[in-house]
């Protein structure tokens, strides 16, 4: 799993729809826009499908690694997730389906105890620090 080293990405529009973007991360490219109701061409994940995706990601990565260190008889993890505003607060939702026949009640609560403990969701119940800059 990810550490503390400084990753960078590089977004840039594609003039393919009023939103649409190229995105490049870690060696990987993915495109992004905004559904065809908000003014885009539905080219790519929209900013939240990214974020949801990110939050699902992490947390299957977070339960698969704590099972393997246990050695728990884990055979797959699936997570389904929402995200909607209440009263101008981010609301996420993650259901979790641990499969492993052999797995007793005490390991699947602490898997799940786990999943809510995934990087990307510690950081999105912290305060992160996001500076903005003008390129030079």
């Amino acid at each position: 799993m990810a550490g503390e080293q400084m990753i960078h990405a590089y977004v840039a529009e594609t003039g393919e729809s009023v939103f649409a973007v190229d995105i490049e991360v870690s060696g990987h490219h993915i495109k992004g826009d905004e559904p065809i109701e908000s003014g885009g061409k539905n080219l790519g994940l929209a900013p939240y499908d990214t974020l949801l995706a990110a939050l699902g990601e992490c947390t299957v990565m977070t339960v698969r690694w704590y099972a393997r260190q246990q050695k728990w008889p884990l055979d797959k993890v699936e997570v389904k997730l929402t995200h909607h505003k209440e009263n101008k607060q981010d609301i996420f939702t993650k259901e979790i389906t641990l499969h492993g026949s052999t797995l007793s009640e005490e390991q699947r609560k602490k898997l799940i105890e786990i999943a809510a403990k995934c990087p990307v969701q510690r950081t999105l119940e912290d305060t992160p620090t996001i500076s903005t800059l003008a390129a030079k």
